[in-house]
């Protein structure tokens, strides 16, 4: 039987491991991050990876940082045939990926060499991108830059988001990886090099970029909208406070208004953006509140505003 030490973390991660689980691979170990406070309760939380394992009985390990620590040297005498890591969070030390009998295996949520990065998927809504898909990749010290064992793409549709992408690629890359796994392991697999020329880094996302900006088209507001939901959320500032976007869609009509200006505020909640572009806002959450459809905001705080009137902050 196939020895694999699994390496993740996110609900991302989860298929994958059961789907190694349900193919008979034995697994020696689930290495995940730390559990953290999550919630204005700030209630400690187990990584998705490690509830998954624990369900399985497995034996999980979560070092705060892996290069150095004992939980290192604890894998590298497994002497597994494999690591295979889906969004894990950290690098791995060149010494670990070296203590592996066969190979250290990447289930990366892009078409490589594009994004590499921590961000993938948010950085192909950012750009507006009509296609993604998972790359099965050789893990090198170099950050997402070992060769490609296999890739599979698929289409990005309008109304996805980095929640519906995540679910959508992590079987993807769960049944890409089952599937190339046998010809890594008896040596047959044909490996492929990165083209540098055609990097693209995907670094993860900041908080400055997490707001609506009135230099951005609706389009542009729009992807950030998506790309941003479920975590952390995009927002614009309005009245000296934050109203986050959850749902969003680009209206077909055009204005003269200034770019931050209510153009419809009667059964539809609408904003002008740059070039006279207009955005839709379907979804909100104001600050304090919870999530709400427009119809309920507009019935609440946007029963304030008028048709004509500026509302989002310049800065």
């Amino acid at each position: 039987m196939t020895s694999i030490i699994f390496m993740g973390t996110p609900d991302f991660s989860v298929p994958v491991l059961e789907g190694l689980l349900d193919h008979g691979y034995e697994i020696k170990a689930v290495v995940t991050q730390p559990d953290k406070k999550v919630g204005r309760k700030q209630k400690i939380t187990k990584t998705p990876a490690k509830v998954a394992a624990e369900k399985h009985n497995l034996k999980v390990l979560q070092p705060v940082k892996l290069s150095g620590s004992p939980e290192m040297e604890e894998l590298i005498n497994m002497h597994a045939d494999l690591i295979v890591t889906a969004a894990y969070g950290q690098f791995l030390p060149t010494k670990f990926l070296n203590s592996v009998k066969i190979a250290a295996v990447n289930v990366h949520g892009s078409l490589l060499p594009k994004y590499r990065g921590g961000a993938p998927i948010q950085y192909s809504l950012l750009n507006g991108d009509k296609k993604t898909g998972v790359t099965i990749m050789e893990m090198v010290k170099k950050m997402d830059a070992g060769d490609m064992y296999a890739q599979k793409a698929i289409e990005i549709q309008p109304d996805d988001t980095s929640g519906s992408l995540f679910e959508k690629l992590s079987y993807v890359g769960r049944d890409l990886l089952l599937e190339t796994l046998p010809k890594i392991i008896d040596g047959t697999v044909k490996k492929v090099a990165q083209d540098p020329d055609q990097v693209v880094f995907s670094p993860n996302i900041s908080k400055e970029q997490e707001k609506i900006t009135l230099e951005m088209t609706a389009a542009q507001a729009n992807n950030l909208v998506r790309a941003l939901n479920p975590d952390p959320g995009a927002y614009m500032m309005v009245d000296g406070k934050r109203l986050k976007v959850w749902k969003a869609q680009v209206s077909d009509e055009t204005t003269d208004l200034a770019p931050g200006t209510v153009v419809a505020n009667k059964g539809r909640f609408a904003i002008s953006f740059a070039n006279g572009t207009v955005l839709e806002l379907l979804e909100l959450q104001p600050s304090g509140k919870k999530r709400m459809e427009v119809k309920n905001f507009l019935n609440g705080q946007g029963s304030k505003f008028t048709t004509g009137e500026k509302i989002v902050d310049e800065e």
